[in-house]
């Protein structure tokens, strides 16, 4: 049997609850709920204050449209977000994300769906938690390899092997798979 450990200890000993508290993911198609900005950057949680809101949405690129709308932060977003683009739905959700303060934060293809200019915002957003929390570790799940660029370690799988690790410039000079994958989208 393999043990599984987290920071040393048998996670069989660890509070199944604190585990799943310690994490924050932000999927490629984020779940908004009929509900208005606040309530779904706050969802799920009790006594958010309208300012950890309001900071989270600053730290997700979110708040300046927000502040824009005719009801900031009381507009409804519409089943499933409806009203709002691609691009804005996912900063509301890394704005959910990100009032919870998560120790490891899960990003799967966080940017796939989005135009250039979208991913852009969306970047810098998950680049500057990073930077605020720096004890944090995000895990980060893409295709699109502009999107790794920046990360300390990157790991290129194949068939659910880890091929080969490294920073981007180390695994562009490999002429591996990772510079294969490079190739692919057109990011030398």
């Amino acid at each position: 049997m393999m043990l599984q450990l987290i920071d040393d200890i048998d996670i069989r000993q660890l509070n199944l609850q604190w585990i799943r508290s310690q994490f924050g993911l932000v999927s490629q198609e984020p779940i908004l709920f009929d509900l208005t900005i606040a309530e779904n950057i706050a969802y799920g949680l009790d006594n958010v204050s309208m300012e950890d809101i309001i900071n989270a949405a600053r730290r997700a690129n979110i708040h300046q449209f927000i502040d824009q709308l005719p009801q900031g932060y009381e507009t409804k977003v519409g089943l499933k977000g409806s009203f709002l683009s691609g691009g804005e739905k996912q900063r509301i959700a890394i704005a959910r994300v990100l009032v919870r303060r998560p120790k490891v934060l899960l990003l799967d293809e966080p940017t796939s769906a989005m135009d250039s200019y979208n991913e852009h915002i969306v970047q810098e957003a998950l680049d500057q938690a990073q930077i605020e929390d720096s004890s944090r570790t995000s895990l980060i799940v893409a295709h699109r390899l502009s999107t790794i660029r920046s990360c300390d370690l990157i790991c290129a799988l194949h068939r659910g092997h880890i091929v080969e690790s490294g920073t981007h410039a180390e695994l562009a000079q490999r002429r591996g798979a990772y510079c294969k994958m490079l190739a692919q989208n057109n990011l030398q």
